[in-house]
């Protein structure tokens, strides 16, 4: 028999004290980096509580009481003119899913890929008369039979960066833990971030739904420590995980796309600004909102098939290195092109990392996960890489990969295996 998950009707969490009301703004970095999506999420705890509702409820309260001072978090996205979007502090709260699964997280393979239990099954959704474009965060939390636990969650991307969103998640966790307050102050200031003169924008991308296939891959810390040596080894320069892990799969993709020699390949990846804020923010620490550039690597298909890829790693290098030019000159009006404005075809692939934002680092009370994984298997308007830390007790990279069509996939996964 399959498993299945009751759900309780959503509940409004309201802060737990008083909170100013009125409307705030939203950063030009939230509004121009942001589109106006919802990202969901599971986080996996294992390990058994002695009493899931008293757990659950304790919880729910950490919410409550960390929307007191995360105040704009319990209002709503508004737009006082078409597309200039704000937060309306109206302390209506998030809303919460209590739901109940038939079984144990072992008999479903801990929610490892393919999902045995349907992902709608493990988000929350609002009732039907609300906007879910309107809503910063929600929470579901799903207790299953040995004990454990599975936390879905659905944040405002216009509100939140991923580290901002675990940010908020890790005070609810203290909170419901018993703190007294959060461990770090929230910070608003949308306001303080430039708003530049924008560049001229070119025509929208065009989009086309691709099929990508979700593939699934671990790199153990041998491997990187091996690509990583290689590199230094080659050039006398150090290299970060993340530029080694990335170079391959980028390197690994146009081996395997089947793209003519002359077409564009581009690796774009959301860089975090908040370093460069020192001495623009008030306080940069605490600060919850959008704090991100991105970073382009074009290239032809041709050329980084034939790099070496301590040559792509260097690549990965210098994009990083120029980063601070980049977002500076923006800050200031210089940047004369829109870089936020990305070719949307084959040829391009996009990288997250997850692995190192925080949600995996979250304590409700029922300890920290035991793995965190994206439920973004309904994009496919652009090939997307997604960087997470494997399930404990694995160490080393997990990539979930929506990178390339059927066509492609078993050879996008050779040329995998030889790094991993």
């Amino acid at each position: 028999m399959s498993p299945t998950v009751v759900k309780s009707a959503p509940e409004l969490v309201p802060p737990a004290g008083p909170t100013p009301g009125g409307t705030l703004p939203l950063s030009s970095i939230d509004k121009t980096a942001a589109v106006r999506v919802s990202v969901d999420f599971i986080q996996v705890f294992p390990l058994a509580a002695e009493d899931q509702d008293a757990a659950v409820a304790a919880m729910r309260d950490g919410f409550a009481r960390a929307l007191v001072p995360y105040y704009p978090v319990a209002g709503r996205i508004k737009d006082v003119s078409p597309g200039e979007p704000v937060v309306d502090c109206t302390g209506e709260g998030v809303w919460f899913v209590e739901a109940a699964a038939s079984c144990a997280l072992a008999d479903v393979n801990n929610l490892e890929r393919p999902l045995l239990i349907p992902k709608e099954e493990l988000i929350p959704r609002p009732p039907p008369e609300e906007n879910l474009e309107d809503l910063i965060i929600m929470a579901q939390v799903t207790k299953f039979t040995c004990g454990g636990f599975a936390v879905g969650i659905c944040f405002s991307h216009l509100v939140f960066d991923g580290q901002g969103a675990a940010q908020f998640l890790k005070a609810a966790g203290e909170m419901a833990r018993g703190l007294p307050a959060p461990s770090v102050a929230p910070v608003w200031d949308r306001e303080a971030i430039p708003d530049p003169p924008k560049p001229p924008r070119g025509p929208p991308p065009s989009f086309t739904a691709f099929s990508f296939v979700t593939q699934v891959v671990d790199i153990s810390p041998e491997s990187i420590a091996r690509i990583k040596g290689e590199f230094s080894a080659a050039t006398g320069e150090t290299c970060s995980t993340f530029d080694a892990v990335t170079a391959v799969v980028f390197k690994c993709r146009a081996l395997a796309a089947g793209l003519p020699d002359d077409a564009d390949v581009r690796l774009g990846f959301a860089a975090s600004t908040r370093h460069l804020l020192h001495g623009v923010l008030p306080s940069v620490e605490g600060y919850y909102g959008n704090c991100v550039y991105p970073v382009g690597i074009p290239r032809s298909s041709k050329t980084i098939r034939e790099a070496p890829l301590t040559e792509v790693i260097g690549l990965m290098r210098e994009a990083k290195v120029a980063l601070t030019a980049r977002f500076t000159d923006w800050m200031h009006g210089g940047a004369k092109e829109d870089h936020y404005n990305v070719p949307l075809d084959y040829g391009t692939v996009t990288v997250s990392d997850w692995s190192r934002v925080g949600f995996n680092e979250v304590d409700y009370g029922f300890g920290e996960p035991g793995y965190v994984f994206t439920l973004n298997d309904h994009v496919n308007i652009v090939a997307s890489v997604i960087y997470l830390k494997p399930p404990a007790p694995k160490r080393g990279i997990r990539l979930m990969l929506r990178c390339v069509e059927e066509p492609h996939a078993a050879a996008f996964a050779d040329e995998l295996a030889k790094f991993v």
